[in-house]
């Protein structure tokens, strides 16, 4: 199941996930179905870890690499901060994970 904000819910993305069989937590069209209790509790649960997990991510990467002071003058520059910015933390956690497995395997 994949969870994302309501602005994602186009009729063009439900038909790719429903072609790929792809369940979403998109809010539904039409009538509520017998199981929509249920149904309710589990995109809950899901927008919230994803909200939970991308937000911590975005504030971690915020508050570690320098994106709360971008210090861009246009639009493009202050795009590149946030991209370098990302991929800094990524290419920091690829390598944390490796020396990880390094240990790992050593011992």
């Amino acid at each position: 199941m994949v969870g994302a904000d309501a602005i994602y819910a186009t009729n063009k993305n439900r038909k790719f996930a429903t072609g790929n069989g792809i369940r979403t937590d998109f809010k539904r069209k039409g009538r509520a179905g017998k199981h929509e209790g249920h149904r309710k509790k589990l995109a809950a649960a899901i927008t919230k870890e994803r909200a939970a997990r991308l937000e911590g991510s975005f504030g971690n990467d915020k508050e570690h690499y320098g994106l709360k002071r971008i210090r861009a003058r246009t639009k493009a520059t202050e795009i590149l901060w946030i991209f370098f910015g990302i991929h800094t933390a990524n290419a920091l956690e690829i390598g944390r994970r490796m020396a990880s497995a390094r240990l790992a395997k050593a011992a």
